[in-house]
């Protein structure tokens, strides 16, 4: 059973930095289609990026665009995450599927969901 694990959040400035990281114990990613999410309180999950597994080719939300960037190796997807901004506080969560060859931010398109990672963005 793929288990995913991100790492990386915390607490960031306005403007400045994070890269968080989803891996997966015992598994290589890179046969995965892997999107990164996030759930602010109040709010439904969103799709913020994703990398496919035919070609890395990526799919950004237009909130994200310029400022996140998506990237991958054998064992790990990163999402660096730049310029950050206060509504991008939220939970980021790492989610893979194995079907098709182009990826997806839509939630339901996902089975393989990690637990999630805090990302604060205040002054």
């Amino acid at each position: 059973q793929l288990q995913l694990v991100e790492s990386g959040g915390g607490l960031a400035q306005p403007g400045g930095s994070l890269t968080l990281s989803c891996t997966a114990s015992g598994f290589t990613l890179d046969y995965y289609n892997i999107g990164w999410f996030r759930q602010a309180p109040g709010k439904e999950r969103e799709g913020v990026q994703c990398i496919s597994r035919s070609d890395d080719s990526t799919n950004y939300a237009d909130s994200v665009k310029g400022r996140f960037i998506i990237f991958r190796d054998k064992t790990t997807v990163y999402l660096q995450m730049n310029n950050l901004k206060t509504e991008d506080t939220a939970v980021y969560y790492c989610a893979a599927n194995s079907r098709g060859y182009g990826c997806s931010r839509y939630v339901s398109m996902y089975d393989h969901w990690g637990q999630g990672t805090q990302v604060t963005v205040s002054s």
